[in-house]
């Protein structure tokens, strides 16, 4: 099992960054579906009584999504996985600021695959509190902490969009960016970061490290992008209210269902290294 805490930095409040999130996720679904793969939407429905980081949290919006990703997952799973077994399913459970996903292969790994991840949202914050997630002592030894810098962190060419480059960007509806220089995150207000930590376990003989290696080094490579795609959108999702969103996640719903039968596979594949 690994354990790795990502904390990832942005210009944004905390209420502003709830509806930039929803927003991306639903252009990054719509982005990475076609040719018979992509994101199904199961449920996305109101939650109760799912308590969160010892009850502090228990309600807010839960989602339940299947990944169809034949061709993002790594080479040498494909070849010794069956045709059909590559199905991700995702459970979710935000309840704003705090998060719950659950990430699990039900078909083929069963109980020896699962990535969970848990996010918190501070505002007014540079990544510096040490343990937002209340981890245990024996957790808190094997943590691995890993700042992730939206402006200066490197990303794969495959990965690059020159119009979601943080470094160039700059919102006319707030006169945010462009993040420029090591320090931005000190010149910047409003500022707010996101801590997610994700433990996954991949019990397969041979390749548990070697897959947890991977699946780790991709949450940082989707959090990284995510997290550009979400500063770089800002004119776009800025002054949408959570009932505009709603209805962007309904609309996008249906245009998944009919994308997902048609046209070319799209979106970030495992191999583009």
């Amino acid at each position: 099992m690994q354990i790795k805490e990502f904390r990832v930095t942005l210009p944004l409040t905390v209420e502003e960054y709830q509806v930039a999130q929803l927003f991306s996720v639903a252009e990054a679904s719509k982005e990475n579906t076609g040719g018979g793969e992509g994101i199904e939407v199961l449920k996305n429905e109101p939650f109760e009584d799912f308590p969160l980081l010892g009850g502090k949290y228990n309600s807010g919006q839960y989602t339940y999504k299947i990944y169809h990703l034949q061709s993002k997952v790594p080479a040498y799973i494909r070849l010794l996985a069956p045709k059909g077994s590559l199905e991700i399913h995702e459970e979710a459970w935000n309840a704003y600021p705090y998060c719950r996903t659950i990430i699990t292969n039900p078909g083929y790994m069963d109980k020896n695959f699962k990535i969970d991840i848990y996010s918190q949202h501070i505002e007014n914050d540079l990544g510096t509190v040490d343990n937002v997630h209340e981890l245990t002592p024996d957790k808190l030894k094997v943590r691995e902490i890993v700042h992730i810098d939206i402006a200066n962190d490197p990303v794969l060419p495959a990965d690059y969009k020159p119009d979601e480059d943080p470094t160039t960007y700059q919102s006319k509806k707030t006169g945010r960016g462009p993040l420029v220089g090591s320090d931005w995150k000190k010149h910047v207000n409003p500022v707010m970061t996101c801590y997610k930590l994700v433990t996954c376990e991949f019990k397969w003989f041979g390749l548990q490290t070697r897959v947890e290696n991977f699946i780790q080094k991709s949450e940082r490579r989707l959090f990284t992008n995510f997290h550009r795609q979400v500063f770089c959108s800002t004119d776009r999702w800025y002054g949408l209210t959570m009932e505009d969103i709603r209805a962007i996640e309904d609309q996008t719903k249906e245009e998944l269902d009919k994308a997902r039968q048609v046209g070319e596979v799209r979106g970030m594949r495992a191999d583009a290294d």
